[in-house]
């Protein structure tokens, strides 16, 4: 401790003047010369100014350095202020000073600004990042984008406005992949729902649109390229128009099936079987969402069904068309139009067994004559209802007039009182014929005229059998003013015999007379026919004209013969002494 301060005391009091006084008292004692000497201070000299002239080189070169890095330092300010475009950055303007003062005032400035180009440049790559992986997956490089390199980060604009700019474009990508993804998962949902009415595999569907697409991988790791989008959106195209092909076969099938059993009168219990087929026949596409319902096991099964009925039917052909002339036959006998059943049976016969049509062809053709035949029946039901009206209305004129030949028919027997009333309404009803015949005429000539044919009621034209009831109503009144004439004749005879006493002669009836008339028909009873029985008329239509214009031109005589005449003919004849003629038509 001693040592060193002393070594202390001697440094500080140690400085040139004393050491050169100890070198001369050195040499003093040495006994140097002057030359000697000399020579020695000149060369401390040199050595001292060497020392001075390295000094001050370190010195220049140590200014020369912090010059440089107070320029380097402010342009690097520069630019990351350029670069960074910070406004709340404070830059130093400090231009006096030493350098060291003027590199302390730029130097927490710079650490700012280097913090801050850090944190820039993080969230530029991130966004770059984010944004080439959108971009990877919207091209359809999912495995390249995983292996990408990290983007390169543009070092000269870190600005928050260039920032900004790619968080907008990462915005919009985010937006675009949503869309795809929504647009992916859509098209996937709606090749689900129609591989499951198809019947068919979805997986293997989907997969052969791309792997990723599978169920069993994350939603965010689904394709969204447009080639996917493509083939998902071709593949929906595809499995839409097959549903739309077997929808219509499968309709189709429904609708040989719904024939078919019509045609042999298939039981409920068989039909029900064939439910989920038939259940769409008049379903749209989209009506159409039962998982299965036009697979194709479902179609083959449903044409397996049809060849058999199409089989089955053509062993029970004969049944089948034997079963549609007797509709026709039955829509022909409501209508009260005349057919040869037997005639068409056998031609039926002959076709089946000569085999020259197809069984389809020959039911095909009897459908089309039943339809044919409800249209005529449709066109006549008009016409034959007011038939039904005038034929009931002659029957209850044939009643009343029995009821009013009937001596008793004011006792007070049991129902009495019920065959007056029916009286009081056959008497309005009667009164109404001659109104309902004129209908029916105009009717009746109306459609003649429209479809230049005769109206025909079972076999006799309408127009005949109304103009033969007109002649035997205008011959029955006539008749009932004779017997009225006579009636009157034979009373006021009765009534002068009795005023003179006179007698009546035996020879002469007391009364008239009660002579049965035969209606049109044949009838004896008073009970009139549905159908006037007319079948020695040998005119048609343009005979039936005949009859009313003779009839109109002459005064009750027709020149053509047929069977009106004679029925007027035979009626006259049958009329004897009595008050009533027969009324039915």
């Amino acid at each position: 401790m001693a040592v060193s301060d002393a070594e202390n005391a001697f440094r500080s009091d140690t400085t040139c003047g004393t050491l050169l006084q100890q070198l001369q008292q050195i040499w003093d004692e040495v006994g140097e010369s002057d030359d000697e000497r000399d020579k020695m201070l000149l060369q401390i000299d040199q050595e001292c100014l060497d020392v001075y002239k390295r000094k001050v080189d370190q010195a220049a070169k140590s200014r020369a350095h912090l010059l440089q890095a107070l320029a380097d330092a402010k342009i690097e300010l520069s630019s990351l202020v350029l670069a960074l475009e910070e406004k709340n950055v404070v830059v130093p303007d400090k231009s006096t000073g030493t350098i060291k003062e003027q590199l302390a005032a730029i130097a927490p400035t710079l650490e700012q600004l280097w913090e801050l180009k850090d944190e820039r440049k993080k969230e530029f790559a991130d966004v770059q990042s984010q944004i080439q992986k959108i971009c990877g997956e919207i091209a359809g490089n999912l495995k390249l984008t995983e292996q990408a390199e990290p983007p390169t980060v543009n070092e000269d604009d870190l600005s928050l406005k260039k920032l900004d700019e790619f968080h907008s474009k990462l915005q919009e990508l985010q937006k675009e992949k949503s869309d795809r993804l929504h647009k992916v998962l859509d098209f996937v949902s709606t090749v689900h729902d129609l591989c499951s009415v198809l019947g068919m595999d979805f997986f293997s569907v989907i997969i052969e649109v791309h792997p990723s697409l599978n169920d069993s991988i994350g939603v965010q790791s689904k394709s969204i390229s447009n080639e996917t989008l493509s083939k998902l959106a071709k593949t929906v195209v595809d499995l839409k128009d097959d549903k739309m092909k077997r929808l219509q076969k499968l309709q189709e099938l429904a609708g040989q099936l719904f024939d078919l059993w019509n045609l042999m009168d298939t039981s409920s219990e068989e039909r029900s079987l064939f439910d989920h087929v038939t259940c769409n026949i008049s379903a749209t596409v989209d009506e159409v969402t039962i998982p299965g319902a036009l697979a194709l096991d479902l179609i083959e099964q449903a044409e397996v069904e049809v060849e058999r009925l199409d089989h089955l039917k053509a062993s029970k052909m004969k049944e089948i068309a034997f079963k549609r002339q007797g509709e026709l036959e039955q829509i022909f006998a409501h209508a009260h139009i005349e057919t040869d059943p037997e005639a068409a049976r056998g031609k039926i016969m002959a076709l089946i067994e000569s085999g020259s049509i197809e069984p389809s062809e020959l039911v095909a053709d009897l459908d089309d004559q039943i339809i044919k035949a409800k249209e005529e029946a449709g066109s006549r039901k008009e016409i034959l209802d007011k038939v039904e009206k005038w034929m009931s209305a002659c029957e209850e004129e044939s009643w009343l007039e029995d009821y009013n030949r009937d001596e008793n028919r004011y006792s007070s027997s049991r129902g009495a009182h019920l065959n007056l009333k029916r009286a009081e309404k056959a008497r309005v009803l009667v009164n109404k014929i001659p109104a309902l015949v004129d209908t029916l005429v105009a009717k009746t000539r109306a459609w003649e005229e429209d479809r230049q044919m005769s109206f025909v009621y079972d076999g006799v034209p309408l127009l005949a059998m109304l103009d033969e009831y007109a002649m035997l109503r205008q011959d029955r009144e006539e008749e009932k003013l004779r017997m009225r004439d006579k009636k009157k004749f034979h009373e006021q005879i009765t009534t002068e015999q009795e005023v003179f006493g006179s007698r009546p002669s035996p020879s002469r009836p007391l009364g008239p007379k009660k002579v049965v008339g035969p209606r049109a028909n044949g009838g004896s009873n008073g009970t009139p026919n549905r159908r006037l029985s007319l079948s020695a008329h040998q005119g048609s239509n343009n005979g039936t004209r005949s009859i009313n214009k003779g009839r109109r031109e002459s005064t009750g005589q027709v020149a053509h013969t047929n069977h009106v005449a004679i029925s007027k003919e035979d009626a006259a004849s049958h009329i004897s002494g009595t008050d009533t003629i027969p009324s039915t038509p």
